[in-house]
């Protein structure tokens, strides 16, 4: 209880730290607890029934949540699967954030129990306003999420809310039907297997970290460290996911996989010579690495750096090995768009978007994104001439 008292408040300081921890050692017990007594101690100062919030965040807002991920970010799965793998680490992190942004509000009423209805507005928009800042992190965290899309996804997530809201007669009396003792007994009896399958999200991942953090103290296994960098690196904490990287090869200066995921973090940063020398030993090492996507990526490199002959040469030795991945073809279109060879690099763009809409159906989505560019481009050429 200490430790999640922590955690809950750590949020306050470092809210994308806070939120990783929540998925690591966060109890989801505790976060419904916390919800509960702090909907209880607010009772004085809204018309709500102390369950209210709980429910709402269980049945409405985290669901919604995830619906938008889904469509919004592709997240990975089926939506079954993202339900049942996501739904308790999201639940779990978003109350906690519900929790510590309403803590200001149970203070004002102990301090301050004469606030005028003004002031009592102003602060509760500040308090959910903080609640949807600390929502992005939670799902950026949980979700492994660029900014734009966690921003898109929390920034809708009012939708669930307002549609709850047309519907809160009859939604106030199934929740409030739902929150009955006896109707809780029975659910828990006749469904506490499936309960539990929603909980498991959340216990798997942390006893994976658990077994990695517990690999991680032998000093000459340098996996275990690899494995954590690349948790940190889904999770958007780049610093920690460089110090896991580097303390891997520290144990083994060959764990090729750690060389290219530091080029890949130091490339996105647009530190070029860091990420051409990690690319430099990884080639050295394996230049089949990855399925070749270490060709792809010193391509995407020698584009940034607008060294175009030399993405060329590379891009084009990668798309001889994998001619349908739509990601390397638009590098390669812009390595020939760069050169002033627009005839081809239109036709290598339409390649690009074909081999996207083409892709399987467990990779069509992620796709997508290199097929947007490529038309994008496309009519960009076809404009100029």
């Amino acid at each position: 209880m200490i430790e999640n008292t922590k955690l809950l408040l750590l949020l306050f300081r470092r809210p994308a730290a806070a939120m990783s921890l929540i998925l690591d050692r966060g109890s989801l017990l505790f976060s419904i607890a916390s919800v509960v007594i702090l909907s209880w101690l607010l009772r004085p100062r809204f018309p709500f029934s102390f369950y209210t919030p709980l429910l709402v965040l269980a049945v409405v807002y985290v669901p919604g949540a995830l619906l938008l991920s889904k469509l919004l970010a592709r997240t990975r799965g089926t939506a079954g699967t993202v339900f049942h793998r996501d739904y308790a680490p999201l639940f779990t992190c978003t109350a906690m954030a519900w929790s510590a942004a309403n803590l200001p509000l149970v203070a004002e009423a102990w301090l301050f129990p004469t606030i005028g209805a003004l002031g009592l507005a102003l602060l509760t928009g500040v308090v959910y306003l903080y609640f949807l800042v600390l929502m992005f992190f939670a799902v950026r965290t949980v979700f492994g999420m660029e900014n734009g899309a966690a921003a898109a996804v929390v920034c809708l997530s009012w939708i669930p809310l307002l549609a709850a809201a047309f519907l809160w007669g009859p939604l106030r009396f199934i929740l409030g039907w739902l929150a009955s003792p006896f109707v809780l007994f029975y659910l828990y009896y006749y469904l506490r297997s499936e309960a539990g399958n929603l909980g498991a999200g959340l216990r798997s991942g942390q006893n994976f970290r658990r077994t990695l953090d517990a690999a991680a103290v032998n000093p000459h296994d340098g996996e275990a460290q690899y494995q954590l960098g690349l948790i940190y690196q889904q999770r958007r904490q780049v610093t920690e996911a460089i110090q896991r990287f580097e303390a891997a090869l520290a144990i083994d200066p060959s764990e090729t996989d750690a060389h290219f995921q530091l080029g890949r973090i130091a490339l996105q940063q647009g530190r070029l010579k860091d990420a051409l020398a990690q690319f430099q030993i990884v080639l050295d090492q394996d230049e089949k690495h990855h399925q070749s996507e270490i060709l792809r990526e010193l391509g995407a490199l020698y584009n940034t750096a607008r060294q175009f002959e030399d993405a060329r040469q590379e891009l084009a030795r990668y798309v001889e090995r994998r001619p349908y991945d739509p990601e390397g073809l638009y590098y390669y279109g812009q390595s020939l768009e760069g050169l002033g060879r627009f005839a081809e690099a239109r036709e290598i763009y339409a390649r690009s978007s074909e081999a996207a809409d083409t892709a399987p159906a467990y990779l069509r989505r992620s796709a997508a994104k290199w097929s947007r560019l490529a038309q994008k481009q496309i009519r960009k050429l076809s404009a100029a001439g």
